[in-house]
């Protein structure tokens, strides 16, 4: 019973026997029909509970889930263990027979082969040795409590990278303790630890440099207060918190900065300024960019629940910052702001500088399995001053499968990329891409100029650039640059899996040739009469082939140019 005195509503908690089964407890008391004193805990992992906190109809405690909650004697949960404690136990702590038994590989027959560890005594002895060390991760340990300040210090003076996921820290001032007596600590992963929303009395973590706060449950004012205490943060990391808005805390001064700013963002956005700032106070706005983070370059917003480009907006004024990771959020569009706009604002500001210009220095955005679905989204990334490497997989827009652009198309549109979707765009790969995209438009809209102005702002100048010519061209091949004009060399590759292996074939076929015509000539090519076809270009960078499935289609209308790969595969 004395031992129910040491658990808390609210306290974090972990599994006597498995310091990775984490949770919450929400309950401490007596279970109806059971005798003693239970705690009641919500697991962080929703599988590992046996019910939603309530039993025989009686509610205890609401779960996050049907089966995240359970109940478990004091003595089958951990309070955790010290910052010191755990550092012995995974650097200095022998291991163990059973440990060595685990260490084996699987032979071709499936039987274990035990594997021995060259140079492990030595590498154990200098990892034991804590004045040496300088990179450390206790994840998953029970880390709750910083320990001693003073013996932090002295037994680890030399620590650099310090890895706490996991573990049971929740104070703000542990961090702030943990962080004063590693003066070289430059980077610190906080993930899967659920810390409180009150941050005051943070010290100045002068050297850290890295922060990640993985699925910390924080918001983004709390970054904003974070943001005083981190000078030379250069990487930020806030996956999986949730976040579904960006609102930042401004401070006015005297000579006016925090106005220019309003003004700015008012101008860039056609916003009204709708607060009055006092001096020298913190007031929430909703109408400024975010300030400060002057060394920040890369900041991770991945997988939480941000919708609105105007709140990524507030990022613009982040002068430092090179790549920002969005994907797995709900943005449905991107825009830029009007740079005339900017032009005229920073004329009648001399003030100002040209660094007010937005995301003035972002060269990656990862934008990967959002809900972006327009031609506008995509053409408005040509106008980010030094932006070259895009995310864009897993958006409707980018998905040939839900009638999305496929990646050539892509690369045509988007002038001054050198990487799309984590694949270096080549020379030779964007030069075929524009060709056959500019082929693409011609045989579509040729005889419409208004609409391919409007929907495809890089035609005109794609066009000339490789110099080719308005009229769809019908016979009279006039060079090999002319591909639509002339015979297109294709390479078939037949992977049907009911007929076995054959090799490819290489065809000179002509431009117009359709869909519903290649798969006839193919099932004469592969001796494929009684299968029924289908056929997928295959496209250098790209992960999966495009399906060809509108058989009327030609191979210049689906910008298909010379020495293309299309492989030929059997309905299932």
């Amino acid at each position: 019973m004395e031992q129910t005195t040491f658990f808390t509503l609210g306290q974090r908690v972990h599994s006597s026997t498995d310091p990775r089964r984490v949770g919450t407890v929400k309950f401490v008391g007596n279970v109806e029909g059971y005798s003693g004193t239970w705690v009641g805990v919500d697991w962080d992992n929703e599988g590992d509970g046996k019910h939603d906190g309530s039993i025989n109809g009686v509610r205890y405690l609401q779960g996050r889930s049907q089966n995240s909650a359970s109940f478990l004697r004091p003595q089958n949960l951990s309070l955790g263990i010290s910052l010191l404690q755990a550092l012995k136990l995974r650097y200095q702590s022998q291991s163990t027979e059973q440990d060595e038994d685990e260490m084996y590989v699987l032979s071709a027959s499936n039987k274990r082969v035990s594997v021995q560890l060259l140079g492990k005594d030595k590498i154990q002895d200098k990892l034991s040795r804590f004045e040496e060390l300088t990179s450390a991760s206790i994840s998953y340990l029970g880390v709750s409590t910083p320990g001693d300040p003073a013996e932090i210090s002295a037994s680890v003076p030399n620590l650099k990278e310090l890895d706490l996921m996991g573990n049971l820290i929740t104070d703000w001032k542990d961090v702030g303790t943990i962080c004063e007596q590693l003066p070289h600590l430059v980077a610190l992963n906080l993930s899967n630890n659920l810390m409180t929303q009150n941050i005051t009395g943070l010290p100045l973590l002068k050297a850290i440099r890295v922060l990640v706060l993985n699925s910390t449950g924080i918001n983004w004012s709390q970054v904003e207060i974070l943001e005083h205490s981190l000078p030379v943060i250069e990487e930020l990391h806030l996956m999986g918190n949730n976040i579904s808005s960006i609102k930042d805390w401004v401070v006015s001064n005297a000579n006016g900065s925090f106005a220019i700013t309003v003004q700015l963002y008012c101008t860039l956005f056609s916003a009204s300024p709708s607060h009055k700032v006092s001096p020298n106070k913190c007031t929430p706005t909703s109408s400024s960019t975010v300030q400060g983070f002057d060394s920040l370059r890369l900041l991770n917003l991945e997988d939480n629940c941000l919708a609105e480009w105007d709140d990524i907006l507030k990022l613009s004024q982040l002068k430092s910052l090179e790549q920002l990771y969005l994907n797995k959020n709900k943005l449905t569009c991107i825009f830029y702001p009007d740079k005339n706009k900017i032009q005229e604002f920073l004329s009648n500001h001399e003030s100002c500088e040209e660094s007010y210009f937005p995301f003035q220095n972002l060269r990656c955005l990862l934008l990967g399995s959002n809900e972006i679905n327009d031609l506008a989204s995509i053409d408005s990334l040509n106008t980010f001053p030094k932006l070259i490497d895009i995310r864009f997989s897993d958006n409707p827009i980018a998905d040939p499968g839900r009638g999305g652009l496929p990646r050539f198309v892509l690369i045509a549109r988007l002038a001054k990329v050198e990487m799309l979707n984590g694949s270096e765009i080549s020379a030779r790969e964007r030069k075929e891409s524009e060709i056959r995209y500019v082929r693409l438009v011609m045989s579509k809209l040729l005889d419409n100029p208004e609409e391919i102005n409007c929907l495809h702002p890089r035609f005109v100048e794609l066009k000339n650039f490789y110099g080719i010519e308005d009229e769809r061209p019908s016979v009279g091949a006039a060079g090999p640059q002319k591909m639509a004009s002339g015979l297109l060399s294709i390479t078939l590759k037949c992977v049907a899996s009911s007929v076995g292996e054959k090799l490819p074939l290489t065809k000179k076929l002509p431009a117009t040739t359709t869909v519903g015509k290649l798969k006839a000539l193919c099932e004469s090519f592969f001796k494929l009469k009684s299968l029924k076809l289908k056929l997928f270009l295959q496209e250098e960078g790209s992960p999966l082939p495009m399906l060809l499935d509108d058989e009327m289609a030609t191979l210049m209308d689906m910008g298909i140019g010379n020495e293309s790969t299309i492989i030929v595969d059997e309905e299932s």
